[in-house]
């Protein structure tokens, strides 16, 4: 059960922090901050773009071996122009990111950089088609909003 964001959560903090002793926060956006609640799994949806450097101009390959990636990983992914959109659980996410990175340095490539947006929401669930549907419907609407 996934509580209120005002109420008060325990959270452990990554690497960078980990001296730090456990504290308590009473803030969501101090918890997102972290990425990581006790007990509770997060839901996220991330804009990923994955660069092999020193690799040619051609990167198809390597989009479709990091696309292998993450359908295996079992996640919800929308292939587009300049990325791939995912959907999941931020831990499964995030391991998936790190095995296209070390695929990539398997098939060759010297260098991989990695731009990511993500977001996360604890209001309520919400899919990629979710929000894709309610820009859809207000436009469809001839309202801004």
């Amino acid at each position: 059960m996934m509580l209120p964001f005002w109420q008060e959560r325990e959270f452990l903090c990554l690497p960078f922090c980990a001296s730090l002793p456990r504290q308590r926060v009473l803030t969501h956006t101090k918890v997102f901050a972290f990425g990581i609640y006790r007990g509770n799994l997060m839901k996220t949806i991330v804009d990923l773009m994955v660069i092999p450097l020193g690799v040619g101009v051609s990167l198809s390959s390597y989009v479709a071996a990091c696309e292998r990636v993450l359908k295996d990983a079992g996640l919800k992914t929308q292939l587009h122009a300049n990325g791939t959109n995912i959907e999941g659980e931020w831990d499964d996410v995030f391991a998936a990111v790190k095995r296209c990175h070390e695929v990539l340095h398997e098939m060759g490539a010297p260098r991989v950089s990695t731009n990511i947006r993500l977001g996360t929401r604890v209001d309520r669930t919400q899919s990629m088609e979710d929000k894709i549907r309610s820009v859809e419907a207000k436009l469809a609407s001839g309202k801004p909003g």
